[in-house]
């Protein structure tokens, strides 16, 4: 097979989708890599490691996705990427198309069909995919809140974790699950007072038992999150609804109630965002100020870290990439449900019925399921 690896051209985005070492193995089971040039750079991965890996570089886009019968990447393709995209080509990559019903309709227009990584599942009915980025931006949001109280981000200039003789800064978690816990572990390691806020009762009592010493655990609720607002620092929304949209825990008016200067971090961003008052930012301008309050939306949080994110990303995705490449896409999801349930759309159809519900739009069984 032949496969693409363009470099990633959303803004900030400094990861790429395969390292050489696994180019080199694609290359020795048969396989053909067109590599663009400087597509690892960012991660610190140079063009002469994957041309000594066997990969052919490749100068500029059009010519990967021109020749190329699956292209691998990180992120959604960008506009101009989806105007390269053709009928026949698989597409395997991260798509949160729930918010983005522009992006579901050029990739319907393609003929494209896509697999997105947020939404293949093991054999547990997890998402192994999603659980390496979702670690690394729990934690990245934890890093993120400190840097946004202080003063010259807009912030309270507060110091998460207190001083002598004075309180550490309060923190409320919304959601328990990967991204969560892993931002709830860091900010209390930080100092700070963390509170999680879990709707599931089963995630509580596991939270509980392994983390009740380390952070307070709590019933989501609207009166619950009404109590904590006026009394926090820092909201780090870390809600997830697998390929759909993301729910909006707090309204714009709920920013009134919160002290000035204090912090929300959406990390369900990709996903529309947790908080009413979201909108997508990015690295080189994380921030903007509502009400009073600083909101940091990135939407690749995890690009901010790409040494990190590539390898641990590239690492979890390589099984999957190599059985498609081995066997064929349309075998591969055959073999493998958890795969298959990663179809989104095929040859103009729409196959998730997350994306679905959304955007009230039709949705074709799969014909994996």
């Amino acid at each position: 097979m032949i496969i693409g690896l363009p470099r990633e051209i959303k803004a900030q985005e400094y990861r790429v989708a395969l390292m050489p070492e696994q180019v080199a193995s694609l290359c020795k089971a048969g396989h053909q890599v067109l590599v663009e040039r400087g597509a690892g750079v960012g991660s610190g991965f140079e063009d002469e490691a994957y041309l000594a890996a066997g990969g052919e570089l490749v100068g500029g886009a059009e010519p990967v996705f021109k020749r190329a019968e699956l292209i691998v990447k990180v992120k959604e393709p960008q506009p101009r990427e989806c105007e390269l995209l053709r009928a026949g080509q698989l597409l395997f990559t991260y798509l949160h198309l729930a918010p983005d019903a522009s992006l579901v309709d050029r990739l319907l227009a393609s003929g494209v069909t896509a697999i997105a990584y947020e939404t293949v599942r093991d054999a547990e009915g997890r998402l192994p995919l999603l659980f390496p980025m979702s670690e690394i931006a729990g934690r990245v949001a934890a890093q993120a809140a400190a840097r946004c109280l202080e003063k010259n981000a807009g912030g309270r200039g507060v110091l998460l974790a207190g001083a002598t003789g004075v309180a550490p800064a309060r923190v409320l978690v919304l959601g328990g699950g990967v991204v969560g816990l892993n931002a709830a572990r860091i900010l209390a390691g930080m100092g700070a007072s963390v509170t999680i806020l879990e709707s599931a009762e089963s995630r509580r009592k596991h939270l509980q038992a392994e983390w009740q010493n380390v952070f307070a655990i709590e019933p989501s609720g609207e009166a619950v999150l009404a109590k904590h607002l006026p009394e926090v620092e820092v909201v780090v929304g870390a809600v997830l609804v697998p390929g759909d949209a993301s729910p909006k825990l707090i309204k714009r008016a709920g920013l009134k109630r919160m002290k000035s200067g204090s912090v929300l971090v959406d990390v369900a961003i990709d996903q529309g965002g947790c908080f009413e008052s979201s909108r997508p930012t990015t690295h080189d301008q994380p921030t903007y100020i509502e009400e009073g309050v600083v909101h940091y939306c990135v939407a690749n949080i995890p690009g901010a870290v790409p040494r990190t994110a590539t390898a641990a990303l590239s690492r979890a995705t390589f099984p999957y990439i190599s059985a498609i490449a081995n066997g064929g896409w349309r075998e591969a999801l055959a073999t493998d449900a958890g795969l298959a349930a990663g179809l989104s759309v095929s040859e103009g159809k729409l196959y998730c019925p997350a994306v679905a519900r959304a955007q009230a739009r039709s949705c074709e069984r799969s014909p994996f399921a």
